[in-house]
């Protein structure tokens, strides 16, 4: 989950520097559309998938296959300048590494990863009835809020002609 730019922050303390400046600090949410609106997400955050999930079965991932949004980097540029601080997130961080690490080379400079994500870790224990489910850390588990009511405008939709 280390990116070039080297800037950290778990949801949490997203949360809170979202409180501080809301007109200031950007949520942008990486996921896939899927993710963004059956899971969840934070009221404030902007989806601009990273991946697009696949009809593929990816054997070593043991799910679906994903494939890169040829779009990503021109989404982002649309929403966002160089100089905004946006606070990356994701599942549990690892896309959204890939994400700053991709606007740290297109000059981005303020581009956190919310190293948690939205769902965190899964718990390991087999005793108990989490076991294997993303309930440790990340914004659902923080107290942040966050919602399954969908906004147009913050969503990835296709243009309608």
């Amino acid at each position: 989950k280390q990116t070039e730019l080297g800037l950290y922050v778990t949801a949490s303390g997203a949360y809170k520097m979202w409180q501080a400046d809301k007109d200031g600090v950007k949520i942008l949410d990486v996921r896939t559309a899927e993710e963004y609106v059956f899971v969840g997400h934070a009221p404030m955050a902007r989806n601009v998938p990273l991946m697009f999930v696949t009809r593929r079965w990816d054997a070593e991932k043991k799910m679906p296959a994903l494939k890169p949004n040829p779009e990503f980097l021109a989404l982002v540029k649309k929403n966002y300048k160089p100089t905004d601080t946006i606070l990356i997130t994701c599942r549990s961080g690892g896309r959204a590494k890939k994400a700053v690490d991709l606007l740290a080379k297109e000059g981005y400079t303020k581009v956190y990863n919310i190293i948690d994500g939205m769902e965190g870790d899964p718990v390991k224990d087999p005793e108990s009835v989490f076991d294997g489910k993303r309930m440790k850390y990340g914004w659902k588990n923080s107290g942040a809020p966050w919602t399954y009511k969908l906004e147009p405008a913050l969503m990835y939709l296709e243009a309608t002609e």
